[in-house]
């Protein structure tokens, strides 16, 4: 439940670590949420400011540096052309509201062993094969372009930074889209009030919020709870970070921001950079809100092929993590399964197969 009396315990620390740590949460941030604003009409200011609103709001109220991310699958499938704009906007407002619901009511806890760890995991497999079809789409219209991206990406593993190949490629793209763009004109983005004629509560958007929230309960809300407790001895529960989700959504995706999510990757990024206390979080929502004000022409700009890379880097990474099951066969089942049909009918799929196996044995 959302309490006052967390705001009090919040501890700031002046130390480069907690700079250092603000990276830590970018590293699919960025190229999800440029993805979504070149390949959309949503406004990259509005969805960076939103990110840095919140990036503040969770730090101060939770008191250590919780991550703020993209709604992954959400994401993923308005990239791919799976979700139109106005789907995905409904799928990120029934989320919240079922995410808020779901925390008030205590009831994640309990929710939580039904889905099981496979499913959770054959989803984001899903989710990264999605991803990876468009980005290797993208990347083929400019060969030569994608190939120096692939390079840049190689030459960052070389050295050491897998983890911020994405980042790397992605900043070689802004600096070819500020050179195409010329001056760029800083200016603060408005919030635009959602106008409910624009929203699509579609068969295909209840999917999309299904398959969502199979990766919302698994890894941002039990997941991060673990994580947190571990790194930062806070005794947060998963229906705390249901709710916090729940009033996120509700509050920003009407103002035009992104669907968004807590995650344990985000959190443990900014534990492995260096961050310890809410310092990270506010820093971070500093550089969000810069960024709104400052890049919002480079996205005309951005080199489409370069964007292609970063989505099968982003799409590695997630396929990575999916990977990581103790049943292979069901998680990559569903996975093919919703890169074949879709995230909802992968969903309700690997449910039913996962309790039937759970029968068997």
């Amino acid at each position: 439940m959302i309490s006052l009396a967390s705001w009090r315990e919040t501890r700031f620390e002046i130390a480069w670590g907690e700079v250092t740590g603000a990276v830590g949460d970018t590293v699919t941030v960025l190229p999800i949420v440029v993805a979504v604003a070149a390949l959309t009409d949503l406004a990259l200011g509005r969805l960076l400011l939103g990110f840095g609103v919140f990036q503040v709001v969770w730090g101060l109220y939770y008191g250590y540096p919780l991550s703020v991310e993209p709604m992954k699958a959400l994401a993923a499938l308005v990239i791919a052309g799976g979700l139109s704009g106005g789907e995905y906007v409904a799928a990120g407002l029934l989320a919240g509201g079922t995410l808020l619901l779901i925390g008030v009511t205590g009831t994640l806890d309990r929710l939580a062993p039904y889905v099981g760890e496979p499913v959770v995991r054959g989803i984001q497999v899903g989710v990264a094969l999605v991803l990876l079809r468009t980005g290797v789409t993208t990347g083929l219209g400019s060969p030569r372009l994608a190939a120096l991206s692939v390079a840049v990406a190689l030459v960052a593993v070389a050295l050491g930074y897998r983890n911020t190949a994405a980042l790397a490629v992605l900043a070689m793209g802004g600096v070819i889209a500020a050179g195409a763009a010329g001056t760029v004109t800083p200016r603060l983005p408005t919030p635009v009030l959602l106008d409910p004629s624009t929203l699509t509560v579609s068969r295909n958007a209840v999917g999309a919020t299904l398959g969502q929230l199979a990766m919302t309960v698994g890894n941002a809300a039990v997941a991060t709870a673990l994580l947190v407790d571990e790194y930062f001895g806070a005794d947060t529960s998963p229906d705390d970070l249901s709710t916090s989700m729940g009033v996120m959504n509700l509050l920003a995706v009407p103002l035009g921001a992104m669907p968004m999510c807590h995650g344990s990757g985000g959190v443990a990024g900014k534990y492995a950079f260096g961050a310890r206390t809410a310092t990270a979080n506010v820093v971070l929502g500093g550089f969000y809100a810069l960024l709104a004000v400052v890049a919002v022409d480079l996205v005309a700009a951005f080199p489409m092929a370069v964007l292609g890379v970063v989505l099968v880097l982003v799409a590695v990474e997630l396929g990575r993590a999916g990977a990581d099951t103790d049943d292979p066969l069901l998680t990559g089942g569903i996975g093919v399964l919703a890169l074949l049909t879709n995230v909802g009918i992968a969903f309700v799929a690997g449910l039913v197969g996962y309790h039937a196996l759970a029968r068997l044995r």
